[in-house]
């Protein structure tokens, strides 16, 4: 299938009678999870014009974007963006050497092969000195995602491994928007997340879904804030009772159901980030609506010195040994959906009920 051009980015699609997905060609970003009934697509889509991230350079484009770390990131993101093998930021050492915040996969250049309704796309990591293969079939109004990772270095890799899954306005509504997770023990990010606009308690364990607030009482995160701006991370580990991880989102302006669905002991965390108007420096200019729904094998973005030190939370590993020279695979479903009127109760929300 001939590439595309996607918000003028170079793309290619696939689709079927239900939906549509768009994935990029430099980064890799699942920029695009189309219902094709609504016209709704949940994910992500920054207010600033992106750019192909090979052409980012901060002496022409740092009016734009900035001239910090994050600003080749930054300049192509979109969507659901892969971190690995790092999800946070890279050490002052690694930074120098050029290693950007979520790792190379969000930057790199992919080869993308399509044909109806599948499409491979394929790239390697030189500085992880990883090789990253996902597979992508359509499957009705589900995406069914294979993906491999391999080790091609002679030592066993302690890696990160996040889906960093972006749901962004207007499918995200302050005060209407709906999550559901199969959420257990619970971690506010233990750092000054968000400045003034931070509302959570830092580094405060609590059960899901009720987040302490800095001033006293909860937060029920199963709703997105009402407030006029707001930031905030959590980590939360998903129920070990179950073989399954997921979690969904229902925005009843537009009817949609979305979600993503994983064996649980692939991705045992779920990392939910929350950017509502709250970043006022440049490209965010206090103007993005975003949930992230962060779904992987670490629980805290931070660096890979934090991520090894830490080890584990609630008991559970924080990060995944990749053999040398081995090679290890993950699956798991994209979907969207139109939903029955009067779905307003997101403990009703279940992955299952609308496959």
């Amino acid at each position: 299938m001939a590439e595309t051009l996607f918000h003028g980015r170079r793309a290619v699609q696939i689709e079927n009678a239900d939906i549509r997905v768009t994935v990029l060609v430099e980064g890799g970003h699942i920029a695009e999870l189309l219902d094709k009934t609504t016209g709704v697509n949940p994910l992500w889509m920054p207010v600033w014009p992106t750019i192909e991230p090979s052409t980012f350079d901060p002496t022409r484009h740092g009016d734009l974007y900035g001239t910090h770390g994050e600003s080749r990131l930054l300049s192509g993101i979109m969507g659901h963006n892969l971190c690995v093998d790092i999800f946070g930021g890279p050490s002052e050492e690694e930074a120098a050497a050029g290693l950007t915040p979520h790792g190379e996969g969000s930057l790199v250049l992919y080869q993308i092969d399509a044909a109806g309704n599948q499409l491979v796309q394929s790239a390697t990591f030189p500085m992880a000195g990883l090789a990253f293969e996902r597979r992508i079939q359509l499957d009705r109004h589900v995406a069914v995602i294979r993906e491999s990772l391999t080790n091609l270095g002679a030592i066993d890799k302690p890696t990160a491994w996040t889906h960093h899954v972006t749901l962004g306005a207007p499918f995200v509504v302050p005060g209407k928007t709906r999550f559901a997770i199969p959420g257990t023990r619970s971690r506010v990010y233990e750092g000054d997340f968000g400045g003034e606009y931070g509302r959570y308690q830092p580094g405060a364990d609590f059960d899901w879904p009720h987040v302490p607030l800095k001033n006293g009482g909860t937060l029920d995160l199963r709703l997105y804030p009402e407030s006029q701006v707001s930031s905030g991370y959590t980590a939360h580990l998903l129920d070990p009772e179950q073989e399954e991880g997921f979690f969904t989102a229902y925005s009843p302006g537009h009817g949609v159901l979305c979600g993503y669905n994983w064996k649980r002991s692939d991705y045992p965390w779920i990392g939910i980030w929350e950017e509502n108007r709250g970043r006022k420096q440049i490209p965010w200019c206090g103007q993005t609506i975003t949930r992230g729904m962060e779904f992987g094998v670490s629980p805290m973005p931070e660096s890979r010195r934090q991520m090894i030190d830490r080890g584990s939370l609630f008991g559970v590993p924080g990060y995944r040994w990749i053999p040398a020279r081995g090679t290890i695979h993950t699956d798991y479903i994209a979907f969207v959906k139109p939903v029955p009127e009067g779905m307003d109760d997101a403990a009703m929300i279940r992955y299952e009920d609308y496959l």
